[in-house]
């Protein structure tokens, strides 16, 4: 079918922000929204969704792009971030290792259960057909799905685009220019203090995001409010949400907080915010040396160098702050100067015992922080403190 025709169907239909991996069944489409849409190229399917999902949450209605083996990838975020915060995505997922066609020997059972897995999560599919006007209507039905807060893929066979040439080429260097080690000197705040101090930073324009665990349940207890969002599994995700929800919003400073087992698991993330460099987005690293939400046991960030990664990978600034005096100035800082700013803080392992839960529904949560962004009216059981 002719790749540029589905494509303006899908900008009709208000599906302009794309994000994903590359595969060679969906390369026209690929190119398509790279030359005519705004397009993220993540390191990691499960990078993609987050990304999308950010951008979701900021007023995007959002495309990923993957290969059936990436969906493996992505399966966390799907089912832990997409599920239970109700946030849509369309999904265009290629049919390698279809039964019957010859492939390579690493597609064969991928081929087999992919529409399997879809099932399985909860996930609306059907194939995409290679007649346009068929596919039009199926766009129809894929977009009422997500009018009802539900995603859906179409799962693409080989053949189905036509050619699509790349017109344009994704080639831009973004340069550290700030990049600032730690000495010997921590003050080794708890999780508490730190998050304590980034929260005094907030105005009304800061949307403040927290990963999973107890970095997100020690938030809520600091302030609940409608500019927070509490991260529920889809560990090591947090950064490419905020990403996303940077390039979507940037009138508003994105706060992104990290720890180190989190990011651990996700690093690639990394390349892709400094490569895109969103300047309205700062991500501060909380590390402890440890996995303590579930008992304490050790990463191995001890062993790394995040702020020559950071820098590395293009973050403006990267800088390791000592204290919490250091850290609120950094972030006031970065309020006048902008610039996608990495920050690093060691914190002691200690919590507190007894750490209460959201009480509302990730969901919830998520709505009330798109009313925020949108400036809607929040009902007065919402609002933070009541």
């Amino acid at each position: 079918m002719d790749t540029k025709l589905l494509g303006e169907e899908l900008k009709k239909l208000g599906f302009t922000f794309f994000s994903g991996v590359p595969c060679s069944f969906l390369k026209s489409l690929i190119n398509y929204a790279i030359n005519e849409c705004d397009y993220v190229a993540a390191a990691n399917e499960g990078d993609a969704v987050a990304i999308a999902s950010g951008a979701y949450i900021g007023g995007k209605k959002s495309v990923v792009l993957m290969q059936n083996s990436g969906l493996t990838n992505a399966i966390s975020p799907l089912t832990s971030l997409n599920y239970p915060f109700h946030i849509p995505l369309l999904g265009f997922v290629s049919l390698r290792g279809e039964p019957g066609i010859p492939d390579e020997p690493q597609h064969e059972l991928m081929g087999r259960i992919t529409t399997q897995m879809l099932d399985v999560m909860n996930v609306e599919w059907q194939y995409l057909s290679k007649d346009l006007e068929e596919a039009k209507n199926q766009l129809i039905q894929a977009n009422e799905q997500i009018a009802r807060r539900r995603s859906f893929f179409f799962v693409v066979k080989k053949g189905t685009f036509d050619k699509e040439p790349l017109q344009k080429l994704q080639t831009s260097i973004h340069l550290n220019q700030i990049r600032q080690h730690g000495h010997a000197d921590h003050q080794m705040p708890t999780r508490y203090d730190a998050l304590s101090a980034i929260n005094s930073m907030k105005d009304d324009d800061t949307i403040q995001l927290a990963t999973t665990g107890k970095t997100g349940r020690e938030l809520y207890e600091i302030e609940d409010a409608a500019n927070n969002l509490y991260m529920v599994g889809s560990m090591g995700c947090i950064g490419s949400l905020g990403f996303g929800l940077a390039l979507s919003q940037p009138s508003k400073d994105i706060v992104v907080i990290d720890g180190d087992g989190s990011l651990l698991m996700r690093m690639g993330s990394l390349a892709t915010n400094g490569y895109y460099h969103p300047a309205n987005m700062v991500h501060i690293l909380l590390d402890n040396n440890a996995h303590e939400s579930t008992g304490g046991q050790s990463t191995v960030s001890h062993n790394v160098d995040f702020i020559d990664i950071a820098a590395s990978c293009g973050y403006t600034k990267s800088i390791h702050v000592h204290s919490l005096e250091e850290l609120r100035a950094c972030l006031q800082e970065w309020k006048v100067d902008k610039g996608l700013t990495f920050l690093y803080l060691k914190i002691s392992k200690y919590s507190k015992d007894q750490l209460a839960r959201p009480h509302m529904k990730p969901y919830e949560v998520k709505e009330r922080l798109q009313r925020f962004i949108h400036n809607s009216p929040l009902k007065g059981k919402e609002v933070s403190g009541s």
